[in-house]
């Protein structure tokens, strides 16, 4: 008996080929059945229109960057006083009158500038052909008076025999002694030299962003 013949290839590799193109035509047809979906429907009912418009208005660059130096301390200076301080007491039904005395050396750092963190975009004035900035400022200000602690020392204490020891002396004779230490430092112009060297420190800083002409302008403490 004579064994039959193999089936020629072209016969056994046309469903395969037919199956593969089947099945491409069928993701062809979804992908474009998808897309003329969505397409219809964007037509039927299209996207609603958005109901805000976000402006952003530009702001100068000149407030950003001087923002950033915060609080700009322009003088600091070192102040000096003797604070003689009494505690006089009537004693015996009034009758004597003690004290209670303390003498304090003391000795204070001032230090004053200007807060630019109040700065508005209202507070730059740029000239058309950005060429030109004037800058106003809030007005300088003392920021602290501390008292220097490694040099404030008491130089003398005395209580009576009749008198009482008044524990809080001290104390009073150091408020005292910052408050007389600041009134001094006004007295000495600290807050004309913050003035100024709050002036040139931010004229440079200005010039340094591309403008050549740079005015400084400061606030009234009443404004």
């Amino acid at each position: 008996m004579s064994e039959p013949e193999p089936a020629p290839a072209g016969r056994v590799a046309g469903p395969a080929v037919r199956g593969a193109a089947l099945v491409l035509l069928i993701t062809v047809a979804a992908c474009l059945g998808g897309g003329l979906v969505r397409w219809i429907a964007e037509i039927v009912e299209p996207p609603p229109e958005p109901t805000e418009v976000l402006e952003v208005r530009p702001t100068p660059d000149v407030v950003v960057a001087v923002r950033d130096l915060a609080r700009l301390e322009t003088a600091s200076f070192h102040v000096e006083r003797v604070i003689d301080m009494t505690s006089r007491q009537r004693r015996v039904f009034g009758l004597l009158e003690a004290e209670d005395s303390i003498l304090l050396v003391a000795a204070a750092d001032v230090v004053a500038g200007v807060d630019l963190g109040p700065l508005e975009p209202d507070d730059v004035e740029l000239s058309a052909d950005r060429t030109r900035v004037v800058l106003t400022l809030p007005p300088v200000e003392i920021f602290s008076a501390r008292l220097d602690n490694e040099r404030t020392y008491v130089a003398e204490r005395s209580t009576e025999l009749l008198a009482r020891r008044n524990e809080r002396l001290e104390t009073q004779a150091r408020q005292e002694a910052e408050r007389t230490l600041r009134a001094a430092a006004l007295e000495a112009g600290i807050l004309m030299r913050a003035e100024e060297n709050a002036r040139r420190t931010l004229e440079s800083l200005v010039r340094s962003m591309g403008y050549r002409e740079v005015e400084i302008r400061f606030r009234d403490h009443d404004d």
